[in-house]
Order: C-alpha cells, then sequence, then structure tokens
C-alpha cells in the first residue's frame, strides 16, 4: 500500500505547451472561450465539450459529474439532463453551480461560476428533436439517479418506449427532460507554464455588471 502511495505522490508532469498568444486576451471572456474552443477543436481534444458540473444540496452538500456542453453565447453555457436527476434536485434547491473544462493535450483548464435557470420548453423540444432516435427513447426510459431492480428492467423499459414512438421521427421530449442555461459571474482561463508557474487570468463580473479581469498567483 505504502509503493502505490509513493508511485502516486511520484506522478508529475511538467508544463511546456505555452500558449503564449493568449497572455494577451479580449475584454471579453466569451471570445476568449471561442477562441480557445475552436483551437481545442483544431486540436483533436477528446469530447471538448466534455466538463464537470459541480452542483450542492440547499445545505451545501457538493457533488460532481460530468455533463456536454450543447451550446453557448454571451448569455451562459447550456446542457440538458433529466429534471429529477440528482443533479437537478440540487439545482432546484441551490442554483449556485461551477462548471470546469479541462483539454490535458492543451495544458488548458477553464473554470466557471454561477447560476443556473431552465431553458424554456420550447428550446428543450428543439434540440431533443435533433438528438438520435435511441438517445430520445433512453430519455423517456430512465429514471436517472433511481435505482432499479436490475440491468434488465432498464432495458425493458427502452424496449416498451421503443414500441410506443416506432415509426416515429419526431415525438415529445419528457416532462422530466430538458435544458440549463449556466450564467457565468466569473470566468477563469488557466493555461500550464514551467516550474508550476502556471498563468491565470479570471474574469468577473464587476457591481454595474461589466465583465473585469485580473491576473492571479497560480
Amino acid at each position: 500500500m505504502s509503493n502505490s502511495k509513493n508511485k502516486i505522490a511520484d506522478l508529475r508532469q511538467e508544463y511546456t505547451k505555452g500558449f503564449d498568444a493568449m497572455t494577451t486576451m479580449s475584454e471579453n471572456p466569451f471570445e476568449v472561450f471561442k477562441s480557445l474552443f475552436d483551437l481545442a477543436l483544431e486540436n483533436d481534444v477528446p469530447e471538448p465539450n466534455a466538463m464537470t458540473l459541480a452542483t450542492a444540496t440547499k445545505d451545501g452538500i457538493p457533488s460532481a459529474r460530468i455533463v456536454l456542453l450543447k451550446g453557448y453565447d454571451e448569455n451562459g453555457f447550456k446542457f440538458y439532463t433529466n429534471y429529477e436527476s440528482k443533479k437537478g434536485r440540487d439545482m432546484a434547491e441551490n442554483s449556485n453551480v461551477a462548471l470546469v473544462f479541462n483539454w490535458l493535450n492543451m495544458e488548458t483548464q477553464i473554470r466557471i461560476q454561477g447560476k443556473v435557470n431552465k431553458l424554456s420548453d420550447e428550446m428543450s423540444q428543439a434540440y431533443f428533436d435533433t438528438r438520435p432516435i435511441k438517445s430520445r427513447i433512453g430519455a423517456w426510459a430512465s429514471k436517472q439517479s433511481c435505482k432499479i431492480d436490475d440491468y434488465d428492467a432498464l432495458k425493458d423499459n427502452f424496449e416498451k418506449y421503443a414500441k410506443q414512438f416506432e415509426g416515429q421521427e419526431i415525438f415529445p421530449k419528457p416532462d422530466h427532460w430538458g435544458g440549463y442555461l449556466v450564467v457565468p459571474s466569473s470566468i477563469e482561463f488557466w493555461f500550464g507554464r514551467r516550474s508550476r508557474l502556471h498563468l491565470r487570468r479570471n474574469y468577473f463580473l464587476d457591481e454595474v455588471g461589466k465583465w473585469r479581469n485580473e491576473i492571479l498567483s497560480p
């Protein structure tokens, strides 16, 4: 056991890739995010839209999981899920959330803090209609985060809804499924540097709602 602990403690990576061009950035954090996301696509970052979503209960008990970004603009960052899931229940109690993107082969991390709001049913349905049919059936079949008797029960539920919607290209989303918008109050961009002298530039909204930015010590 001690040998395993020592091996973990010895794991380290020297960050060398730079991204010096990003030391001079736009005053608008959404423009910075777009330039970096486009760069992640060019660099074939695996699932660049994968992001950690951290939520908390009304009592402040945190939990985190990976979800997929499905759109963004200057209003915020969009994702979709089951409203009755653990994260959905957390967000109903406590609208404060955080997102993290970690693009290892770019030595870049983006941290976002803000509040979450539900998207309209119309927006959620519009996105639902673009999903693969089996993914849409899965949204009906899964009572996310709820205990099930066994995996076969889940498959049986899937088959039930597959028969219900058979032959239909378009069908309604379940009431328990839809989208959220994370409206940020701060967005931090982290770039790996040699000797752990990482670059951290934090954007935050001031008291009049204007974006400001500052360099943070690593």
